[in-house]
């Protein structure tokens, strides 16, 4: 029999790699303006290049289901060291094609972490999935919120092409891991038949797909496209990528206290709250000047960032027979939001500047409220009535 501190302990362990894992996809957005002037590319090429790290994200249902059915555990172990190298490469390409070979590869080791990991936090948080959730996604919060400072004054000191020697932390957090969970099985247990489910697959995730191309708007051009507009805005890019940590790791600060006011007073309630706050904040941060940007950053990450945290806690409350599969759909469809919404977005400030393309991300983004509400009324019901 577990240990009260157990759990607790594989929780932080888990949440400890996805710190390190997103440390370092973090790379490429405060880089971007870099990599745009030195590859002569625009906004939509840009957007077209980071989606690429998106498209692996088509085998999370595959991953999902061998995590469920064989374990998840060399998947969240080995994901951190792979990562790491992948991204602390990018400085040594200088074409799109290598730099995109990077990407993809790259992407394919996220999906091996997000579409297990989550899953294996909510097993072992057992009925406050909020809380061990939040967690969870604070680790990968610090880790972004990290990734832009360090890479930045990485560059500074190496330059562009001397950022491989980050990948040693990623290979460490690794080694630890695997001592760590040697003896450990970090297994999932899945119940029932996953085709006797298919029915509920199918009834929650294709209304929550359209919720999650809605946030996608907002998402990805406040994550993505920050720098860039910082930049083109005549910061200089340690301002850009400092700016962008702040955002991220204000949405720490709500993973942690959102994700567990989540379990008391309902899922889709805060989410509702926290996208109308978003889309507010939008038009408010376009028109301020001088150091009330950063507060105003700090809102938005709180608000708009941390929402992740409770749509992952929403599916594991649907899908507990089967973790790690829902989570993967879950991810899948969320990465592929983000893939289009960075071309859509990249485009649309090609065409009508970064200005504009954000007031149009921020009234997009509300359609996700009403779009809540397809949920089957089973799934979408708030979950503070069952959960002491």
């Amino acid at each position: 029999m577990k240990s009260p501190q157990k759990p607790f302990r594989e929780i932080i362990s888990i949440a400890a790699g996805h710190l390190t894992h997103d440390f370092f996809t973090a790379f490429l957005a405060p880089l971007l303006p870099t990599i745009m002037d030195s590859l002569a590319i625009n906004l939509t090429t840009a957007g077209i290049l980071t989606s690429i790290a998106q498209i692996p994200s088509i085998l999370n249902p595959l991953v999902g289901y061998l995590a469920d059915k064989r374990g998840a555990k060399y998947f969240v172990i080995f994901a951190p060291a792979l990562t790491a190298t992948f991204m602390s490469s990018i400085g040594l390409s200088f074409s799109f094609t290598s730099l995109a070979v990077l990407l993809f590869l790259s992407g394919i080791s996220s999906t091996l972490f997000h579409a297990s990991s989550p899953g294996l936090v909510a097993s072992a948080s057992k009925d406050r999935k909020g809380f061990g959730l939040s967690l969870f996604m604070a680790g990968g919060g610090i880790g972004r919120s990290l990734g832009p400072v360090i890479v930045v004054w990485a560059v500074g000191l190496w330059g562009l092409t001397g950022i491989y020697r980050l990948m040693f932390i990623g290979w460490a957090v690794s080694f630890v891991l695997l001592v760590q969970f040697s003896k450990t099985s970090l297994r999932l247990k899945p119940r029932g038949s996953l085709r006797g489910d298919f029915h509920l697959f199918r009834k929650f995730f294709l209304p929550l797909a359209l919720v999650l191309v809605f946030r996608s708007a907002l998402i990805t051009s406040l994550s993505t496209y920050l720098p860039v507009f910082m930049v083109t805005s005549g910061a200089p890019l340690w301002l850009a990528g400092a700016s962008l940590s702040i955002l991220e790791l204000a949405g720490v600060s709500g993973a942690l206290l959102l994700g567990p006011a989540s379990d008391r007073i309902g899922r889709t309630r805060v989410i509702n709250i926290s996208m109308v706050v978003s889309a507010v904040l939008i038009p408010i941060l376009l028109g301020v000047e001088g150091w009330i940007i950063f507060p105003i950053l700090a809102l938005l990450g709180f608000f708009s960032i941390s929402t992740g945290t409770i749509f992952m806690a929403l599916v594991q409350d649907n899908f507990q027979d089967h973790p790690a599969t829902g989570n993967s759909i879950f991810i899948l469809i969320s990465f592929l939001s983000n893939a289009l919404m960075l071309v859509i977005i990249g485009f649309l400030g090609d065409q009508l500047g970064l200005r504009t393309a954000y007031l149009i991300s921020a009234a997009v983004s509300l359609f996700s409220i009403p779009a809540l509400k397809l949920l089957p009324a089973k799934q979408n019901q708030d979950q503070s009535d069952h959960i002491a």
